[in-house]
């Protein structure tokens, strides 16, 4: 039987939770309920499934007004709890670091359908976190994966997130740079990017303009500056029948198609969707 002290508790959490939500959705918030029950989890260090349960201590209501408070502000919800879930891993994010959306897990998920060798060569360019090159070494746990940034800020987030995963190398290279690592010409398998690729002056929520790098989110006048260099790389890079795929900005689906089409060195350049129904990523396959 329930005692009625945990009762009441958890009518009080539900009620501090309803009201977090009604302040967040006045704010502009996109998914009010949801970040009002993750912060009172974070508030309280349990799951959030497990709030129904949670007789939190004294000092919890004060905790969790100062991190729906900070919400409000449109800080990130990552950026607060200083985490972020990215398909099977959890990635440490924060100030200076590109934090990785649900839209590229489609991305993800096409990589983790693809049939590569027990142990591939699989590079990660612009790796930010090192989000993606972490849940690929969980999926390939003998890949040589190259994970490659030009950020240091960046690539300290990376070394956190990625130590343990033996099998990753990290990197700091700007993917623009002609004739960038010759040694692996010809011999990757796989090759993945989630580049800066928003055009210049694009309007954006405050989460990303406030808080994400620009040097992460800007791809020039039409966005397409960084993923034309990918292109190239990868027609260098892969082998024969590798395979590449690259997250754009979803008005430029064509042009990121155009530019894998106009080397001359692929086929099935294919324009992909994510989880929302938009354009997200091209693949393409090194041709034979």
């Amino acid at each position: 039987m329930t005692r009625p002290g945990r009762v009441r508790a958890s009518a009080n959490i539900r009620q501090a939770i309803d009201g977090a939500a009604s302040a967040l959705a006045r704010a502009g918030v996109g998914s009010p309920r949801a970040d009002a029950e993750l912060l009172a989890a974070f508030a309280a260090g349990v799951e959030r499934g497990r709030l129904a349960f949670v007789d939190p201590g004294s000092d919890f209501y004060e905790t969790y007004e100062g991190l729906v408070a900070e919400r409000v502000s449109r800080k990130p919800l990552q950026h607060i709890v200083g985490t972020a879930a990215f398909g099977p891993v959890t990635v440490h994010v924060g100030p200076g670091v590109f934090t990785p959306r649900p839209e590229t897990e489609a991305m993800l998920e096409w990589t983790f359908a693809q049939q590569l060798s027990l142990n591939p060569v699989i590079v990660d360019l612009c790796t930010g976190s090192g989000a993606l090159a972490l849940a690929l070494s969980k999926f390939w746990p003998a890949a040589r994966i190259v994970a490659v940034d030009d950020s240091q800020s960046a690539l300290e987030y990376a070394t956190r997130n990625l130590a343990g995963a033996g099998g990753v190398e990290l990197l700091r290279a700007d993917v623009t740079e002609s004739g960038l690592l010759p040694d692996l010409d010809g011999s990757v398998d796989l090759l993945v990017a989630n580049p800066p690729y928003i055009p210049d002056g694009a309007d954006l929520e405050p989460e990303v303009a406030e808080h994400d790098p620009p040097h992460a989110l800007f791809g020039g006048p039409d966005g397409m500056e960084v993923i034309e260099a990918i292109a190239d790389l990868a027609g260098r890079w892969l082998r024969a029948g590798g395979l590449c795929a690259v997250e754009h900005d979803d008005t430029t689906a064509a042009r990121t198609v155009e530019a894998f089409a106009r080397t001359g060195r692929f086929e099935d350049v294919t324009s992909r969707f994510d989880l929302t129904g938009r354009p997200r990523f091209v693949t393409a396959v090194r041709n034979r």
